[in-house]
């Protein structure tokens, strides 16, 4: 993790506008930024947890004239209350990106495990770390860290993910569908396909994993010898302009029989003008998913 941030930065990762920021340093004088030989401001790491707690505590009821009263180790000791009492599943994200910035996997585990027995497991994946990925994936395009620290953290959410799936006791019942998952050619990002198999599985269901990146050829055989009611998968990277719906007719003519669910960040963000098949259903979110299993 880079140990200089501008002020964009803070704001990014704390939620707090610069403008606030600038406001509490001038008048509380929070913070103390460096300057670079060129003159240019920045803040170094101490700079970032503190402005992490504040952002905590703030949102948690106190004001910012209080806060500033606190010397850096009662703010800490303040912060670690909420961390530690696991009473609100926002401030558990505050929780992860300081496991981000300080590459602290005990403190990841025990944040997640944590979460898991007061939350459960659902409510810690929805409501904690696909928030967490969202503002993962911004710090990411914003240069704050780098693909090997979201890589990082990704494999350690996604071997509690997998672990989740491989606990699932629950035997298929009466009125069992078959759901086939996967990714189309080229698409990696398998976080939120993994989370609805998960819960298609933990409703009973036939499931049958395929994974990252499967072909449309090897994916129209597979469908052949086993017949599922309905194929799921979740689009993120992008196509070339308007080719969405080109994309998904390919898929229909290809794959007769099942009906599709689908979602994701390219379908969503072109739902109003997408030209869907028939038998396509686009999920909005896990909420939603639910609803349709």
């Amino acid at each position: 993790m880079s140990s200089k941030y501008s002020i964009k930065d803070l704001e990014r990762l704390s939620g707090i506008k610069a403008h606030t920021l600038r406001i509490w340093e001038q008048r509380y004088n929070i913070l103390h930024p460096e300057r670079t030989d060129t003159n240019i401001r920045f803040y170094n790491g101490n700079d970032l947890r503190k402005i992490l707690n504040i952002s905590l505590l703030n949102n948690n009821g106190y004001k910012i004239s209080t806060i500033a009263k606190l010397s850096g180790a009662a703010i800490l000791t303040e912060a670690e209350k909420f961390l530690n009492n696991y009473n609100k599943e926002s401030d558990q994200i505050d929780n992860l990106v300081i496991c981000l910035i300080d590459v602290n996997e005990e403190l990841f585990e025990k944040t997640i495990n944590n979460s898991i027995l007061k939350f459960g497991f659902e409510n810690t994946f929805e409501k904690i770390i696909f928030p967490f990925l969202k503002h993962l994936g911004n710090m990411w395009q914003a240069g704050i860290i780098n693909p090997a620290q979201e890589h990082y953290i990704s494999n350690l959410i996604r071997q509690k993910l997998i672990v989740g799936i491989d606990n699932i006791k629950v035997k298929i019942n009466e009125k069992a569908k078959s759901y086939v998952f996967f990714l189309p050619n080229q698409e990696l990002h398998e976080m939120g396909l993994l989370y609805t198999y998960y819960l298609t599985k933990a409703k009973g269901h036939k499931c049958s994993y395929l994974g990252q990146s499967l072909p449309l050829e090897d994916l129209s055989s597979i469908v052949k010898t086993l017949k599922p009611d309905f194929l799921v998968t979740i689009i993120t990277s992008s196509l070339p302009e308007n080719e969405t719906s080109e994309f998904l007719r390919n898929y229909s003519e290809k794959i007769k029989e099942p009906k599709f669910l689908i979602s994701g960040r390219l379908v969503l963000s072109e739902k109003e003008s997408l030209q869907l098949p028939p038998k396509f259903k686009i999920f909005e979110d896990f909420e939603d998913f639910k609803k349709m299993i």
